[in-house]
């Protein structure tokens, strides 16, 4: 539950100051209605810009129609989740090509990290706008972190953090730290940040959902890093983070990697176990391009490339090729429900409404019963 007044003033400092959305400009982004850029993009209207809404999906009547929107109704700001530029990008279009879209000025991302790959792909095709990925949270209503017009762009990484969030990247004692991924924490309120949560009239569930890791201090659940020149990056939540033997492993740190290799559309990561200090279980979903065979040399390339890009921890002790890898109405990757259906979880529960593909979800069940099953015999 939140108060007007507090989330009224976040969205007029997000557009105005962090968008340069002013009177005469024109907002898209595309987003249902119960994902928080909705409120953005109606919240619009508060900078006298004109807000463009569509009622239907975004690749119908075909893949680029999203495009054909903003060039008809003329959008100088266009905004959708990274997973959308980037099965643009996989998909070779040209958007400027063949319609009007220089009235674009500034192009935003948001959902989930947008990965270098993207930020050059939208830098080729819009040579003039600035391009933004932020961050932030439903609860808040608003962002932590994303892109600073003053500041430069910089390729996979988001500006710094947005005017009035003290926000830092925290180790387990509580302490910042800098080029180190730690956990997101805003030290200072902000504004829009809940009044209470529903159903939890003494506050509890808040309290320990939000401020039991450093009490008093808003942990977000981000796996975070703040560069030396005060850059940002996201690499995942942190409940779903890696931890192998120890070690940390941020989940963007795959899908930077796989990103590149063309024979996958998209990938998904969990570990399972390791919680007394052993390596647990790494597991690796794969959902291949279009025309692109599971061939018996699949799990060495992705062993060799991961190895070689990043650490012989990064490499999966299994590889599981799904018809399509469960993502959110947002975009985003849903490995935590993903974790939770391979250890046993019911999928219904776990994935809650988010519609995913019945195979894959079949698929990760029978995973969990012989995970359970190989569990028992040991």
């Amino acid at each position: 539950m939140h108060g007007h007044g507090g989330i009224l003033l976040e969205q007029l400092k997000s557009l105005v100051l962090h968008h340069d959305l002013t009177a005469g400009d024109r907002m898209f982004f595309f987003s249902t209605t119960g994902w928080m850029v909705w409120n953005q993009l109606v919240s619009g209207l508060l900078a006298s810009a004109g807000v463009v809404i569509l009622d239907g999906a975004p690749n119908f009547p075909h893949p680029d129609s999203l495009w054909d929107l903003a060039a008809e109704a003329e959008v100088t700001h266009f905004g959708a989740s990274a997973s959308f530029y980037m099965l643009c990008r996989d998909a070779g279009m040209a958007p400027g090509e063949t319609r009007d879209l220089r009235r674009i000025r500034f192009v935003k991302s948001a959902g989930s990290p947008l990965p270098a790959e993207g930020y050059r792909w939208l830098h080729e095709n819009f040579p003039g706008a600035f391009l933004s990925s932020s961050s932030g949270g439903t609860e808040i209503c608003s962002g932590f972190v994303g892109g600073v017009t003053t500041l430069p762009v910089h390729a996979g990484e988001m500006a710094g953090r947005w005017l009035g969030v003290d926000a830092e990247a925290w180790d387990a004692d509580g302490d910042a730290v800098i080029d180190e991924p730690g956990e997101l924490v805003i030290r200072r309120p902000l504004p829009s940040m809940p009044l209470e949560l529903v159903g939890d009239p003494d506050g509890d569930r808040y309290r320990d959902e939000y401020f039991s890791t450093y009490p008093g201090v808003w942990r977000h659940g981000d796996w975070f890093v703040v560069s030396e020149r005060g850059t940002c990056a996201i690499l995942g939540r942190s409940d779903a983070t890696l931890n192998r033997g120890g070690v940390r492993l941020g989940t963007g740190e795959f899908y930077a990697v796989l990103g590149e290799m063309p024979e996958l559309a998209d990938s998904l990561v969990v570990h399972l176990g390791g919680a007394d200090g052993g390596l647990g279980e790494l597991i690796l979903l794969v959902e291949l391009a279009a025309d692109a065979p599971a061939d018996d040399d699949l799990d060495g390339r992705i062993a060799a490339t991961l190895r070689s890009r990043l650490s012989p921890r990064h490499v999966p002790d299994r590889l599981i090729v799904v018809p399509e890898i469960p993502r959110g109405a947002t975009g985003k990757r849903l490995e935590v429900p993903v974790k939770r259906v391979l250890l046993g979880a019911d999928p219904a529960g776990a994935f809650g409404p988010a519609e995913i593909d019945p195979t894959t979800v079949a698929l990760l069940t029978r995973m969990a019963v012989a995970r359970a099953a190989r569990n028992e015999e040991v």
